[in-house]
């Protein structure tokens, strides 16, 4: 079985102090040999106040010993358990993307994943979440007045847009986040472990990120802006409820005056 670095760290802390633990045992005993032939009083006290502190030694380490052993390391290997779950997800999920399959789960235009990936991942993550009792969090993003844009500028623009869009997500997201086009001008990101302050706080940086963009096209430069529903899987719905939900919030986002996150 291979360990984890911080697993190996670990060991060498309790050697560290089983070594040292050995020796304080071995002075203590040398100490009391002292005691037993020394003639003067002054080292005999001395010996004694030496025994006494070796021994309040002796058990601090103990107490380590025990904090580490039942307390330090269960924490230690449940979260590499979790890493490598999370890990072994992502793999398999981007070892999808270098198969045969790889054209059916991409889109075309910004090379992101696409709608049925999104809709194979998500089920995965709930499935793989539902046993380690960790939350998701899922992001739809829209984006606003997006027809104006093809109808003013035209299509060309229209996808100049959405690729820098793309970009911009991929930029602000985990390497084991799902991001997806799921259509038209609409996205979606798929982030583990995340709980609702933490999905907000993400969703509001790609909010303003994708705010303060300018899409420079020839003479044209766009500003565009973008409407985000969240949702954090309550541990009982399945992915078509969740995505609901999420889309849900998206059309308050949109109802409240778009540019904005409702979660």
């Amino acid at each position: 079985m291979r360990f984890h670095k911080s697993e190996s760290a670990f060991f060498v802390f309790i050697s560290v102090i089983f070594a040292a633990g050995a020796l304080i045992m071995h002075s203590y005993g040398v100490l009391h040999e002292l005691r037993s032939f020394a003639a003067q009083i002054n080292v005999i006290e001395k010996a004694t106040y030496l025994s006494r502190l070796l021994f309040a030694c002796g058990v601090l380490i103990a107490t380590a010993l025990f904090f580490g052993v039942f307390f330090i390391y269960p924490l230690l290997r449940t979260q590499v358990k979790e890493e490598g779950k999370l890990r072994a997800m992502t793999e398999s999920l981007s070892a999808r993307s270098e198969t045969f399959e790889q054209a059916a789960l991409t889109d075309a235009l910004t090379g992101m994943q696409n709608r049925r990936y999104f809709d194979d991942a998500l089920r995965e993550y709930i499935e793989e979440f539902r046993r380690i009792d960790k939350p998701i969090g899922l992001m739809i993003l829209d984006l606003d007045h997006f027809k104006q844009v093809n109808d003013t500028h035209g299509h060309d623009v229209g996808d100049e847009v959405l690729r820098a869009v793309a970009s911009c997500l991929r930029d602000m997201t985990r390497y084991h986040d799902v991001v997806a086009r799921l259509g038209g001008e609409e996205f979606a990101v798929v982030a583990p472990n995340m709980d609702e302050d933490m999905l907000m706080k993400l969703a509001e940086r790609i909010r303003k990120a994708i705010a303060s963009m300018a899409v420079l096209t020839g003479n044209v430069r766009l500003k565009i802006t973008t409407s985000v529903g969240l949702a954090v899987w309550d541990q009982r719905e399945d992915a078509d409820e969740f995505y609901r939900r999420a889309d849900r919030r998206l059309y308050q986002a949109k109802r409240l005056g778009r540019n904005r996150v409702c979660a």
